[in-house]
């Protein structure tokens, strides 16, 4: 026996100390993966072993428990083998699991290091768009507003009422009218406005509709006129024996011309009353809504499972923002561990498979509000402490044996 085996010996039970005491100091780093040494033989021409080396080290990249967190940008990947997808300024692109993001100054969405996460950006259309994988940008600037395209109500109008006694119709006064409602509209500045629509009985089953925008009455074509003109009946709509609309009754009505002297530009939309009855029950409104919306901050953010990241405006509004794509590895052991929660492929680990999140797929869904926290098994760290800790002992009592017996020849002459 000489000094070789048990240096060697000291050397790899070392190495296997540092990598036991990096687990340990990494047991509440989210998303680390612990690692593990792989010991080997050596052998020179003999069958006299000249000691161990360490022939690699392995890391472990099961999943580690997903922990609860109350913000919007901790994520987690579950029931998959995908990474986060980071790419530098300067497009180096490097794989994470630890989704704790970060909002920078710019709207990036990125890890503590600066490194951005990818995916797919929105279009000009609002659907994502594919492609290849991108820095995801959130909007610093409010939303546009949306003029008023389309309306789309059903009412009932009860079917006891009379015909009014005064007339013409005037929106001013109730007598000219059996039921009116209203809806708030916008315009292409993101003002608002108010469209009155009023139902006046004529006949049995048959019914004038009119209509003010802020309280000016439009005529039968629908348009405003300043100053106001006499209010014109926009449709007859008509009734059968069962309370439906009758086929030959129109079921959209037009509005084009609406001027408010603004700056805003002239507004034209229709209003669908498909599903509007005449039933012996009270007036009353069944369905309301339009498209308008006024300008709007976002105020907040969510991250679907399947990746796509929606926005919510000051306005009420929603919007998909983009989509996160996730990567994996054939050979994830194969990565280069670069610090920073980081990985860099490799020729060892293949090329990534990038794609979109979504339950069932191969890289994993995404848990918003959640993290992954280490993997490593602390108490089975300790364990191997110890080990490595005798091993690296007996190792040393080698070398002393092989002392004595140098100093034992020594003596000899």
């Amino acid at each position: 026996m000489g000094f070789a085996q048990g240096v060697s010996g000291l050397n790899s039970s070392a190495s296997n100390l540092d990598v036991i005491g990096n687990n340990i100091a990494n047991s509440g780093t989210i998303g680390f993966k612990a690692g593990s040494v792989q010991f080997s033989d050596v052998y020179a021409g003999s069958r006299v072993g000249l000691g161990t080396q360490v022939s690699g080290v392995s890391q472990n990249f099961t999943a580690g428990a997903v922990q609860s967190s109350t913000r919007a940008l901790d994520v987690a990947i579950v029931n998959g083998d995908g990474f986060f997808r980071l790419a530098s300024p300067g497009g180096e692109v490097a794989y994470s699991r630890n989704g704790q993001f970060n909002m920078d100054k710019n709207g990036y969405i990125v890890n503590s290091a600066g490194l951005q996460l990818t995916g797919y950006k929105v279009g000009a259309n609002g659907a994502v768009a594919g492609g290849s994988p991108a820095a995801l940008q959130l909007p610093t600037t409010a939303m546009a507003p949306n003029a008023t395209q389309n309306i789309a109500a059903q009412f009932n109008i009860d079917s006891r009422s009379t015909v009014p006694t005064a007339s013409p119709f005037n929106a001013n006064d109730s007598a000219t009218y059996n039921y009116a409602n209203a809806v708030t509209i916008f315009d292409s500045l993101g003002n608002s406005h108010e469209l009155s629509t009023f139902f006046v009985k004529t006949a049995a089953n048959t019914w004038n509709v009119y209509a003010t925008a802020d309280g000016n009455p439009l005529t039968s074509t629908g348009a405003m006129t300043v100053p106001p003109a006499a209010a014109g009946s926009l449709a007859t709509v008509t009734f059968d024996g069962s309370g439906q609309l009758a086929t030959t009754s129109p079921t959209t009505l037009s509005i084009a011309g609406l001027n408010f002297s603004n700056g805003a530009n002239s507004m034209g939309f229709t209003v669908n009353v498909a599903g509007t009855t005449q039933f012996g029950n009270v007036n009353d409104v069944k369905k309301l809504t339009q498209d308008g919306y006024t300008s709007g901050q976002l105020t907040s953010f969510a991250i679907n499972q399947d990746g796509t990241v929606t926005g919510k405006y000051s306005n009420e509004q929603s919007k998909t923002l983009g989509r996160i794509v996730l990567s994996s590895f054939v050979n994830p052991n194969g990565l280069q561990p670069k610090g920073a929660n980081v990985w860099t492929e490799t020729a060892a680990s293949g090329q990534p498979l990038t794609g979109t999140p979504g339950a069932g797929t191969k890289v994993g869904a995404l848990a918003s509000g959640s993290l992954e926290a280490s993997n490593v098994d602390l108490t089975a760290e300790l364990v191997n402490l110890i080990i490595a800790q005798r091993t690296y002992q007996a190792n040393a009592q080698t070398v002393k044996t092989q002392d004595q017996v140098m100093q034992t020849l020594v003596n000899m002459r």
